[in-house]
């Protein structure tokens, strides 16, 4: 998993509350259990005007100029905005691999579904909680200024608006679980916490073939 400790890319914002997993990623889009190549089909519905399916070729199919992301000011966001309840709907952890995968390192906004804020941790994207007043001022300063990038420092826990470098705004602090805060500063999920305690295990298994041999015993002769 990538390692998040400060941040700096151009923002977008979906000004939308309730946006649920099959927004940000359609049902039909779940067949496969790898982590990667689903950011061409985020938001799929409302990026393009036509009906997706697996397969298809995203490079030739009509898209959606009214929609953010489809915005040339908008073109390698990585931090995305957005109102209340981000990621309502089903567990589905495809809706994060597709952010991930589409290039988005954060997410900021109001509140989200637990499940989608947990599945944030476990793959490297931070989200970020704040009151819905200083989202409103966020996604005013996104709609007011183009080129407008926003900065995260995790260390800090504070998230900046910048226009060429300059700060427009003072730092809006975020509050952030210190355990989580430490697994995505090093770069660990699940796998890799568990690495973490590889000589341990080692030492496990080492006293349990002394002490049940028989289960350590190749049983297929």
């Amino acid at each position: 998993m990538k390692k998040f400790t400060t941040h700096q890319g151009i923002a977008v914002a979906i000004d939308r509350p309730n946006i649920d997993t099959d927004a940000i990623i359609p049902k039909q889009f779940l067949k496969s259990i790898q982590r990667s190549g689903f950011g061409v089909n985020l938001f799929d519905e409302w990026r393009y005007t036509d009906v997706g399916e697996p397969g298809m070729d995203n490079s030739k199919r009509p898209l959606n100029t009214e929609f953010s992301l489809n915005q040339p000011r908008f073109k390698n966001a990585s931090i995305l905005v957005a109102r209340e309840n981000f990621g309502c709907g089903s567990s589905r952890e495809h809706a994060v691999w597709a952010l991930d995968d589409y290039g988005f390192r954060s997410v900021i906004a109001p509140s989200y579904s637990d499940i989608f804020f947990n599945n944030c941790f476990k793959n490297g994207v931070l989200p970020i909680v704040l009151s819905a007043e200083d989202v409103d001022t966020i996604i005013q300063l996104i709609n007011q200024h183009e080129g407008l990038e926003i900065e995260i420092d995790l260390p800090e826990q504070q998230v900046v608006c910048k226009l060429d470098n300059t700060a427009l705004h003072q730092p809006f602090s975020f509050n952030v679980d210190e355990f989580r805060k430490y697994c995505l500063l090093n770069g660990f999920d699940d796998i890799g916490l568990t690495l973490q305690h590889t000589d341990d295990i080692k030492a496990y298994e080492a006293r349990m073939k002394q002490k049940t041999p028989w289960v350590f015993m190749d049983h297929s002769l």
